[in-house]
């Protein structure tokens, strides 16, 4: 390994306890109670060595914000809605490998979803664009599963989206904030709120509710491969 390759790696290195310690602080005492000196003392760096791998806390936040998504997306050895011959089916994994993120990184989930402190991600789209573009394939496939008859006639997907995500939400969050009952199992009701929160969509409930929101919709144009974001409501036609 060369000088510049050893070097690059001690970077990376730093840069990752960098990370591993502003997100347990972050977590631990909140987003707004930890300073970049705090994060310094517990991987015991200087402050300005910090700044010189994130210009600020902010950009701290993102860059595990960031990680966090990219792994929300990842499926691991969850079978990908994509590949359920069973729309519903299809469905039901697409929203449950949010509620299998906050258990296999709960840190993380806790950071992006429950901190009302962090900065928003609205903030830095250009880094966030994938998240829009996820979100808006995930809207599209809960409109074939429309079109294949899975929900009735005029289901609008967004409520379908919203309906579905708060659901597990819910059961996620009261898991991580310990407020189950004793002996309560948290995988049964986060199962049982989905499935009802599906029959209640099935029987209707989404026909005439307007949950329409603005996602970032990343277009790239095929003649200069260059990427470019936009504002773009979920029931809007993406340009082609």
């Amino acid at each position: 390994m060369g000088v510049k390759e050893r070097q690059e790696r001690d970077r990376e290195a730093v840069a990752r306890s960098i990370l591993d310690a502003a997100r347990e602080l972050f977590v631990t005492h909140g987003y707004r109670e930890v300073s970049i000196r705090k994060i310094a003392e517990k991987i015991e760096y200087s402050p300005a060595a910090i700044y010189s791998y994130f210009p600020s806390k902010d950009d701290i936040f993102f860059a595990l914000a960031e990680e966090g998504f990219r792994l929300l997306f990842s499926y691991g050895a969850s079978p990908r809605p994509a590949d359920a011959a069973d729309p519903m089916d299809g469905i039901r994994a697409m929203f449950w490998r949010y509620y299998e993120f906050s258990k296999e990184h709960p840190e993380y989930f806790a950071l992006m979803f429950l901190d009302r402190s962090v900065p928003r991600i609205s903030q830095n789209w250009n880094r966030f664009g994938f998240v829009g573009e996820m979100r808006h394939e995930m809207v599209e496939r809960i409109q074939r599963a429309i079109d294949s008859g899975a929900f009735p006639p005029g289901t609008e997907p967004n409520a379908v989206f919203r309906v579905l995500l708060t659901s597990l939400h819910g059961a996620a969050t009261m898991k991580l904030c310990d407020r189950l009952a004793q002996g309560e199992n948290a995988d049964v009701l986060a199962r049982i709120t989905l499935e009802t929160a599906l029959m209640g969509l099935r029987a209707g409930a989404g026909i005439t509710t307007d949950l329409s929101f603005e996602c970032i919709h990343t277009h790239t144009d095929p003649s200069t491969g260059s990427a470019s974001s936009r504002a773009m409501s979920t029931d809007e036609e993406p340009q082609s």
